[in-house]
């Protein structure tokens, strides 16, 4: 797939962070910037309109959207740049006991294409932990970066092995309120593929939205 996003909004910097050595590229390097990207996710909730998530940069400048599929056999959503060009497809495996949600590059479902997936790290959780395996991690012994916190808790971090790489919280406002959206901030550390934290996010969002459910 040819890289995405040569006269697209490029995100504002957030406050200076140290660069990580490594930069984290999984969705793609446009999406790496060396300062860290602060953007704001705002979910209109209980709507069935397709772009449900509009993610935007703290100038306010849109930088993705999702667009959902709701009434398909499989939860599905799929990732767009702000020119609408479908980046990764996040699709709930059927039938999996840990909630897994499984990544594909544009909107593949192709195994050959398949990025990356996330699950939940154990059965019973009073904290939501999710595990995030790469493609080429197929052993799945230990995950190549962890998710701790909750959408619907004061927010979340992710994590490469010790490393902090983005963090999430919570934003109220009064029009949140009264209009039944829920607005989050997310800081994707230096060099940390920001589409990647996004796409994380929102599949954070989905498995913690069946959380009163059966596991």
């Amino acid at each position: 797939m040819a890289a995405i996003g040569g006269n697209l909004p490029v995100p504002a910097p957030a406050n200076a962070y140290t660069p990580l050595s490594n930069p984290i590229v999984v969705i793609g390097e446009q999406f790496l910037a060396p300062y860290p990207v602060e953007l704001k996710i705002k979910q209109k909730v209980f709507t069935l309109a397709e772009n449900n998530f509009h993610i935007t940069d703290v100038n306010g400048n849109l930088i993705f959207k999702i667009k959902g599929k709701f009434f398909s056999i499989r939860d599905r959503r799929v990732l767009l740049d702000a020119a609408g060009n479908p980046l990764v497809s996040l699709q709930q495996k059927i039938l999996t006991a840990h909630r897994r949600w499984q990544v594909f590059r544009g909107e593949s479902s192709s195994s050959n294409d398949l990025l990356f997936s996330v699950k939940k790290s154990s059965l019973i959780q009073f904290k939501t932990t999710l595990d995030v395996f790469l493609a080429s991690n197929t052993g799945e012994s230990q995950p190549d970066f962890k998710i701790k916190g909750g959408w619907h808790e004061s927010g979340c971090t992710i994590y490469a092995g010790d490393a902090i790489i983005a963090q999430m919280h919570r934003k109220h406002s009064l029009q949140s309120i009264v209009l039944d959206a829920d607005n989050y901030g997310v800081t994707a550390y230096p060099n940390v593929d920001y589409a990647f934290i996004v796409a994380l996010v929102v599949i954070l969002d989905e498995i913690n939205a069946d959380r009163s459910g059966e596991d």
